[in-house]
């Protein structure tokens, strides 16, 4: 069934892995299948539990994101085209497993709408203070490095050579890759609700941390060596850094578990300080009246 329905939407699904596979803006969609198998593997313990059989529900999923689609693909909204298409696909395989598989192991379908391609303007609007914030901090680390750098909004300059950071590491090619760490992570491991939360809303923040640390040499070597040593050098720390995102991810685990506090189901909740009860009676003193 989800094989017909991608058959039937093949326009819209040819045209997301062209988008994935051409545009550096949305090679992140090219984990999402990863990150997926990943979540539905941590959560094995809950297959044995899914009620399996026919759901009406999909194909009212089906006619809604085939009528989502087509509104987007005749007016223009390519997103609606790419989200309509993949309703389809859900709605067909909700058809035939059922809602309740769906309820289990959401975070792995949660993760699927990554495979949406952002639109542009969406992109602009996060990236060009990314790109502004990037520039400020990873000057300031330069300056500790000594190395001589100069800023221009988004532009630095190294040596004599101008580097863009929408060029050496564009925030918008790493922020939506590092969500998806940070989502596998927080669902694919073992926490509790806040942690997870915490992780989600940390993900911009690691974004910029990983973006520095990889622009900071990069910025060296477009400074020393030719282009197409720089280029490549930084082709390769991008898929490096994410190997990066995850052991930091990792190291606030241990530094929340160091501090004491509960982080998997397993850990003890700290007990509360008991408050003195008022209602309770005064002990006696030695001094007391006793009666004969």
């Amino acid at each position: 069934m989800v094989a017909i329905a991608v058959a039937v939407m093949w326009h819209a699904w040819s045209d997301i892995l062209r988008l994935a596979t051409r545009n550096e803006e949305n090679s992140h969609i090219l984990l999402v299948p990863i990150v997926v198998v990943w979540l539905v593997l941590a959560r094995r313990d809950q297959w044995s539990k899914c009620r399996v059989g026919f759901s009406p529900i999909g194909p009212l999923i089906m006619a809604a994101g085939w009528a989502v689609s087509v509104f987007g693909f005749y007016n223009a909204f390519q997103s609606l085209w790419h989200g309509g298409a993949l309703l389809v696909a859900v709605g067909a395989f909700v058809t035939i497993i059922g809602a309740d598989v769906v309820r289990r192991i959401w975070p792995a379908f949660v993760v699927l709408l990554f495979l949406v391609p952002v639109p542009g303007l969406v992109r602009l609007q996060i990236a060009l203070p990314m790109q502004e914030a990037t520039a400020a901090i990873t000057t300031r680390v330069s300056d500790l490095l000594f190395m001589d750098v100069k800023r221009s909004g988004s532009v630095m300059q190294y040596n004599g050579v101008d580097v863009a950071v929408a060029e050496a590491c564009n925030g918008m090619r790493m922020i939506f890759a590092l969500i998806l760490v940070s989502f596998a992570f927080a669902f694919g491991t073992p926490l509790r609700t806040w942690v997870r939360v915490l992780i989600i809303l940390l993900s911009p923040i690691s974004a910029v941390v990983c973006n520095v640390i990889r622009l900071v040499p990069t910025l060296y070597i477009y400074g020393h060596y030719e282009a197409d040593t720089a280029e490549l050098f930084h082709d390769i720390a991008g898929w490096v850094m994410l190997v990066v995102a995850l052991l930091l991810l990792m190291g606030l685990v241990r530094l929340l578990q160091w501090l004491c506090l509960p982080v998997t189901p397993d850990d003890p909740t700290p007990p509360d300080t008991p408050l003195p009860d008022s209602t309770a009676a005064p002990a006696k003193t030695g001094g007391d009246h006793v009666p004969a």
